[in-house]
């Protein structure tokens, strides 16, 4: 795997690549926040007050009230007892894998799972049973092979790669009591649910038996990572995890800006259903076309095709109509690659038109 061809922001939608401005349907900064300028001023702010960097865990000399003010605006937003910051949006399910070790009989993980949860998976101390990709019935057979046990179940909620949700309420009906779930909810949170609240508002579950890890650097626009749970793990978090214990935390004009983005996604009301609009505006024309898109929540369309030849030509398609081709290979993605579309809040009708125009000839049956 190499990196990626580097690419230049050039407008809140655009890009620019070798010197030609191109539409942007990729990534997953859902609501352009990274380009608001409530959280552009916020970050510029902090710089000249707070510096960039407090050089210091948040155990030592290096916890600054912005992290506190970031964590109660998180815990509110989300409804949770306690909101918990990490350095990034991998580090979460890392950092409460190492404060709950030992805790747990077995982990049951999605196979289709994050990388980082496999890792968190290795740091819990406990055998790892998988199951197939969003599929209770599978898990309803792991949990009677395991028989009497107090497990952890890692999933995703939203699934990058093409939109899907995880089953939580099926999940929690099947787990014993005493079991818990660790939900690596980095892109359904702010995204999904009334209020933004991620996978367990959308499914409408309670959070008693789960533990949700999110990212500030998708929905939210900005960086860092956060832990919603109760004050126990919290407790346990800073007792326990060397990852959290030993680590700088995000920079306090990060902080700053993940705070501004966090109070506009909770008061800005139009956001998620301008979202939803756009993204139903899109995927209804490519069904209607004959894409089988299958009926996902996530702004996600993902396009693959068995031949080479077809891929090429939708990649020159795309360039010719100045659209960057978001085509990706990636983990647990189709090993041939797949073209990832990711429609904002911020895209125009105009600029979406432009894409189904493109797209649509490629439907199978066109």
């Amino acid at each position: 795997m190499n990196l990626a061809e580097p690419l230049q922001s050039a407008g809140r939608t655009s890009i620019r690549l070798n010197g030609c401005k191109l539409a942007y349907f990729a990534g997953c900064d859902y609501f352009r926040l990274s380009s608001h300028p409530r959280v552009l001023k916020a970050a510029t702010r902090a710089i000249k007050q707070l510096g960039l960097n407090v050089a210091a865990s948040r155990v030592t000399t290096g916890n600054n009230p912005v992290y506190a003010a970031l964590e109660a605006e998180l815990a509110h937003f989300f409804d949770s007892p306690t909101a918990t910051l990490a350095p990034n949006g991998y580090s979460p399910n890392l950092i409460v894998a190492q404060a709950l070790a030992g805790q747990y009989s077995h982990v049951l993980l999605d196979e289709r799972a994050h990388a980082s949860l496999l890792d968190a998976a290795q740091l819990l101390d406990c055998p790892v049973v998988r199951f197939r990709h969003r599929d209770p019935d599978d898990l309803a057979r792991a949990l009677e092979r395991l028989g009497t046990t107090r497990p952890i179940l890692l999933t995703d909620g939203l699934f990058a790669h093409d939109g899907s949700v995880a089953p939580l309420n099926k999940y929690l009906q099947l787990l014993p009591a005493e079991a818990m779930v660790l939900l690596d909810d980095a892109h359904g949170a702010g995204l999904l649910g009334t209020h933004g609240r991620g996978t367990p508002e959308h499914a409408g579950v309670s959070r008693k038996r789960l533990i949700q890890t999110i990212t500030l650097s998708k929905a939210f626009g900005v960086f860092g990572g956060a832990i919603l749970g109760p004050p126990a793990l919290r407790h346990d978090i800073i007792e326990r995890s060397r990852l959290f214990i030993g680590s700088t935390p995000l920079p306090p004009p990060l902080a700053a800006a993940a705070l501004a983005a966090a109070k506009i996604l909770r008061t800005d009301r139009q956001l998620r259903p301008r979202l939803a609009r756009n993204a139903n505006y899109v995927k209804n024309r490519l069904r209607a076309a004959g894409f089988p898109l299958p009926n996902n929540p996530g702004p996600v369309v993902a396009i693959s095709f068995p031949h080479l030849t077809q891929t090429n030509l939708l990649k020159r398609s795309l360039l010719s109509a100045r659209i960057h081709p978001p085509f990706i290979r990636y983990p647990g993605g189709p090993p041939e690659g797949a073209f990832r579309f990711v429609i904002s809040s911020e895209h125009t009708r105009a600029q979406l038109d432009v894409l189904l125009d493109v797209l649509i000839p490629f439907a199978p049956d066109a």
